[in-house]
């Protein structure tokens, strides 16, 4: 079965994002999410943040800037918010955000991530950003820094960017002290990254420690451009992981404002459909059957505008203006980006 629907969009009226059970976690989210990667950093890779954030990247006016969109998200009914110990200050954000709303710790749900550390020390043209060791002395340092940032209002922990050549899913202290923290009553799982995707999650899905499996939930890119993990991501859903999808917006190049020539065809259908192509990109993700949560990454509010209006498409199931890319070639393209 192939598991990646194309569909065409018809616009309707806009709801509230359902909330569902992600996977058999019991944890209920929205199926729209938002994640802080572009917010808790001055710099990330994602095109067009110059014009977005202009020069006053201080951690003042990031912590602003998140705010604003973190209320505008919460309004809209999005309860699922996505962090990690890299993306700079999101965890001290969002806990922030939280106390100050007086929001109950059962109201939403916040996921984080361990694995890589951030090292650009608040500066744009940082030359390195973050730096990544899967080790468990990371795991446990880490563990202990969100727990202290979050609280009980962590609910979920993720390896960051897992992959077959890391070793993780064969590092035994490393999974040992995973099970310990799921016996502790936290979800454990895994994101990943690059053009074996699926491959890490076959992988995941066998790993067991003491008999017993681990891992509860996989976050994984998924987008027009970079869909070969759908059939993986089908049959994490039906062994009862949750399933997240992350960089719908292939970091920006499924855009109107940053679409290349060969996506000019995609942009007209859009657009000939009422919507842009942002909207069209977060309503594919959001038609696929295996999709429990679709992170948006807007950094403004009009960008979480434009990623809400998928909430009206209803999907057909007719052929789209293919734009897909082989997995190296998305890849390769995507790590030449900037960071700005």
């Amino acid at each position: 079965m192939n598991a990646t629907a194309e569909p065409a969009a018809i616009v309707a009226t806009q709801p509230l994002p359902p909330l569902v059970e992600l996977g058999r976690t019991g944890l209920r989210v929205s199926t729209l999410g938002l994640g802080l990667a572009g917010l808790g950093r001055p710099a990330y890779m994602a095109l067009g943040r110059d014009a977005d954030f202009g020069d006053d990247r201080s951690s003042f006016a990031m912590m602003r800037r998140s705010r604003e969109v973190l209320d505008a998200a919460y309004a809209a009914g999005i309860r699922y918010f996505d962090v990690a110990r890299s993306y700079g200050l999101a965890e001290h954000f969002v806990r922030r955000w939280c106390d100050a709303r007086g929001l109950p710790g059962d109201g939403l749900t916040i996921g984080s991530k361990w694995g890589y550390t951030y090292t650009g020390q608040w500066q744009v043209d940082a030359p390195i950003h973050e730096v990544k060791r899967l080790t468990i002395e990371t795991l446990r340092r880490q563990w202990a820094e969100s727990g202290s940032i979050l609280g009980d209002r962590l609910s979920l922990y993720q390896i960051h960017s897992a992959t077959l050549e890391s070793g993780v899913l064969g590092n035994g202290p490393v999974l040992t002290e995973l099970r310990r923290l799921r016996a502790r009553g936290l979800r454990i799982g895994l994101t990943v990254t690059g053009p074996r995707q699926r491959d890490v999650i076959h992988r995941a899905l066998e790993v067991r420690v003491d008999g017993r499996t681990l891992f509860q939930t996989v976050q994984a890119t998924w987008n027009l451009l970079e869909p070969s993990c759908g059939n993986a991501l089908d049959e994490a859903k039906a062994s009862g992981w949750g399933v997240i999808v992350k960089e719908v917006l292939a970091n920006g190049r499924l855009t109107t404002r940053h679409a290349d020539a060969r996506l000019l065809e995609l942009d007209a259908y859009a657009r000939s459909r009422g919507m842009t192509l942002e909207t069209l990109a977060v309503a594919a993700a959001l038609a696929q059957p295996w999709a429990d949560v679709v992170l948006s990454g807007a950094a403004t509010c009009g960008q979480l505008q434009a990623h809400l209006a998928a909430l009206t498409v209803h999907m057909a199931y007719r052929p789209l203006p293919p734009v897909a890319e082989p997995p190296d070639e998305y890849w390769r393209r995507r790590a030449a980006l900037p960071w700005t």
